[in-house]
């Protein structure tokens, strides 16, 4: 791999991976069709799975950091009353919409991928998640319920919605928006819980792949260009959650309308070109 291409796989990852358009499809995908030889399953693009994703969750923290300070302080029971009862609700729906993916993709990840991994497939449910987005939207509960009044219910079904997502082709991002619209969330709220528990998926995703990059010999150089394509991932994220929640913020009628579209035209030509 040179470095253009890690540079561009870093920008693929940084805005595909908060864009509700499926990072992982898009990996799936776009190699076979651009015909790149990038193995992502090979010792040498390991690194950059881990630091890529690395990347994205310093991201997320810094961009969100004043909700995981106030979470940390409230949690620990270092601030007034109603803060600390505040936090801690807000912690433990975190925690409630985190366990579902995290048990259904220690028991079915591999198979689920194994199933559905191949880049056909994965075109296929890229054009699903566009009309999961495009009906969730129709279909949402027009509620203009804020994040604070997320109830613990809401946040379990937001998590199950989050499992999907496990499926090259459907998005993670989308996934849990589209769970909350329709539990009557705002769209810029259903934005900020996504990002919010996507930290946690995040970082536990890169954790899991260190012991395996502990075993790998990988060529020269190949770390140095892994730290520059998780600064670039980085700052993509970053840029990607500040236009994305402001964006949520002021389209609260049709947020995900664009997205829809996107993944719905993707997937179809990307189909036709891999059929043919």
């Amino acid at each position: 791999m040179n470095a253009l291409q890690a540079i561009l796989i870093a920008i693929l990852q940084g805005a595909t991976e908060l864009f509700p358009v499926s990072s992982l499809g898009h990996a799936v995908i776009l190699p076979a069709l651009m015909r790149s030889g990038i193995n992502q399953m090979s010792a040498e693009f390991l690194p950059f799975l881990v630091f890529l994703h690395l990347g994205t969750a310093i991201a997320l923290l810094s961009y969100f950091w004043r909700d995981w300070w106030m979470l940390f302080l409230g949690v620990l029971g270092m601030a007034d009353k109603i803060m600390v009862e505040e936090s801690r609700k807000v912690f433990l729906k975190i925690v409630i919409a985190t366990i579902p993916a995290v048990i259904i993709g220690f028991l079915l990840e591999k198979f689920v991928r194994g199933l559905f991994g191949t880049p056909i497939v994965a075109a296929a449910f890229l054009v699903v998640n566009g009309l999961l987005l495009l009906f969730g939207e129709r279909l949402r509960n027009r509620g203009h319920r804020e994040l604070p009044t997320l109830t613990t219910m809401d946040a379990l079904c937001i998590g199950l919605w989050q499992c999907t997502a496990l499926i090259p082709g459907i998005s993670r991002s989308g996934a849990t928006i589209v769970g909350g619209v329709l539990r009557g969330i705002t769209h810029e709220g259903a934005a900020h819980f996504s990002f919010l528990i996507a930290t946690p998926i995040i970082l536990g995703a890169t954790v899991l792949e260190v012991p395996k990059l502990l075993h790998e010999t990988v060529p020269p150089g190949t770390f140095v260009l892994a730290a520059v394509a998780a600064v670039v991932s980085g700052i993509t994220a970053w840029l990607s959650t500040w236009f994305l929640m402001r964006y949520f913020r002021d389209h609260d009628d049709w947020a995900l309308s664009p997205f829809a579209a996107y993944c719905i035209v993707a997937g179809l030509g990307s189909l036709a070109i891999l059929v043919l």
